[in-house]
């Protein structure tokens, strides 16, 4: 699945949500089916069997027609609809992300997506010193041309996509379109939704918890070329999405604060680990010039095999799996180990992922889940 040229058409839009909302199926292993059996209804008839051949009791759960149509129909009765990889409103940096989603629910003005973009991400208990900064960062780098993405989260967040609105922001979220929160920024998104974009992965009904915060940074700095961050703390959620963005090669900046603030001291910490230091729009702009106009990369071919490749023999699944165990291991030591080939190292993965056995982990190891 190369990620360029994509057109689906209804039937085809609804197999890939069947697909991606599938129990197993993320986007990494959405990318497999579809390189390997070529489209979403053929690799919807071959999970069955490929979760029995890596030792799955029960097919994955796959929700029907008439539920996929139903989701469709509940985000298009909010203005949204769903945009897939590929496809020309899909955010060309967020193709770029190894995990990027197949597709995405979108509410509001898709153009938002074309622009340069530069994430914005803070504390919630933010600073009054802390949200002018931001929404005077905010409106310069809108005033310039750029958008502003963030996580419709309260104080940073919030300040961002305030003073961003009349020249284009973006929120993630973390749950359903239909799920916002906080439910004090529900005007807030109602608002972007008229005048920016809101993005988000996650199915209709979905309530965000814990986990799915770091899931939808991931997707605030792929969309963007560099994150800022405006007051953190050290064990603050924002140095999750500085974190990725650096694991995604984007630039990482950040606000100094005063070290009496412990609302500083993770934005302190990122300048002493060699983030850009900032304190306004100008030395954002300054910083990402000579990558505002440099193409993404795009090429996100896997070296998946196609339908024709063989099958790893018994002898290569038992090698395979002797070596496979809790502690995360790098698929590249697997192949090297084992002496099989890539190809067949990959189908025994993609049928244990299917069969709700494997976790992949962010730096692309993989374990056994016991």
């Amino acid at each position: 699945m190369s990620g360029r040229g994509v057109h689906l058409d209804p039937e085809q839009r609804r197999d890939w949500l069947r697909l991606i909302r599938a129990e197993h199926v993320g986007p990494r292993a959405f990318r497999s089916l579809i390189n390997r059996f070529g489209g979403a209804a053929a690799a919807l008839d071959a999970l069955p069997a490929l979760a029995r051949r890596g030792g799955g009791l029960l097919a994955p759960r796959v929700p029907s027609i008439a539920e996929a149509e139903a989701e469709m129909a509940a985000l298009a009765r909010m203005g949204g609809r769903f945009i897939a990889l590929g496809e020309p409103e899909y955010p060309a940096l967020l193709r770029t992300i190894e995990d990027a989603p197949p597709l995405l629910a979108l509410r509001g003005r898709s153009e938002v997506l074309a622009q340069p973009t530069v994430a914005i991400v803070g504390a919630r208990n933010a600073s009054g010193a802390g949200r002018m900064i931001t929404a005077r960062m905010a409106r310069g780098l809108g005033l310039a041309g750029w958008a502003v993405a963030s996580g419709l989260a309260r104080g940073i967040d919030a300040a961002a996509h305030e003073a961003s609105l009349a020249t284009g922001t973006i929120a993630v979220i973390a749950g359903g379109h239909d799920r916002p929160y906080p439910r004090e920024n529900e005007p807030l998104m109602a608002r972007i939704a008229e005048e920016g974009a809101i993005l988000s992965e996650m199915p209709m009904g979905w309530e965000p918890r814990a986990r799915d915060f770091p899931r939808r940074n991931r997707l605030v700095s792929g969309l963007s070329l560099g994150v800022v961050v405006v007051e953190a703390a050290e064990r603050s959620g924002s140095l999750i999405t500085a974190r990725l963005a650096a694991e995604q090669g984007r630039e990482v900046l950040a606000v100094p604060g005063s070290p009496l603030d412990p609302r500083a001291g993770g934005t302190n910490a990122l300048i002493r680990q060699g983030a850009a230091l900032v304190t306004g729009a100008e030395d954002v702009l300054e910083a990402l010039a000579a990558l505002r106009d440099r193409p993404p990369v795009l090429d996100m071919e896997e070296d998946t095999p196609g339908m024709d490749a063989a099958e790893p023999s018994d002898d290569t699944r038992s090698r395979l799996m002797d070596l496979l165990g809790p502690s995360p291991l790098a698929v590249d030591d697997l192949v090297a180990l084992s002496g099989a080939r890539v190809s067949e190292v990959q189908i025994l993965l993609l049928e244990l992922e299917l069969a709700g056995r494997l976790e992949r982990h962010r730096d692309g190891s993989v374990s056994l889940l016991l």
